[in-house]
């Protein structure tokens, strides 16, 4: 939502399994959310800390999707079905395919990725949790052949 907590974790998330795999030439990899009031702010510290705490680095800044995004991306990947539902409302049909993190997913049983930012610490740890496990299917799915 506010690209802060959950976004930027999957940003760092997918950045690196990208990178481990030797495949940065292929993917642009970017986070926003569907609200501006973060925009500019670097993500949450407690995100940050947990992020870390498993070596990801988050270092992108907050801010909203744009009808650009739709048109420069391939894929726009939401959180939860608030989400889902607010990117396909601003589809303009000129390209990217939004589409739900969770879809990816399989060690969790989620249909959507829990906001931590009103809970403890063990939110963070969750989101990460689920996160490792979808993006991992994702660069599965998209990796380009060698």
């Amino acid at each position: 939502m506010g690209n802060i907590c959950r976004s930027p974790a999957a940003e760092g998330v997918f950045r690196q399994l990208v990178e481990q795999a030797g495949v940065s030439d292929h993917f642009k990899i970017d986070s926003a959310g569907t609200i501006g009031y973060h925009a500019g702010h670097a993500a949450d510290a407690r995100m940050r800390a947990a992020a870390s705490g498993r070596g990801y680095d988050l270092d992108s800044r907050a801010r909203r999707v744009e009808l650009a995004d739709f048109e420069n991306f391939d894929l726009i990947v939401a959180m939860d079905d608030d989400n889902y539902r607010d990117l396909v409302d601003l589809d303009t049909g000129q390209g990217a395919r939004v589409v739900r993190m969770c879809a990816y997913g399989d060690r969790h049983g989620h249909t959507e990725v829990p906001d931590p930012y009103y809970g403890g610490p063990q939110g963070f740890e969750t989101v990460l949790d689920i996160l490792e496990d979808a993006c991992a299917h994702l660069l599965e799915e998209l990796r380009p052949a060698r």
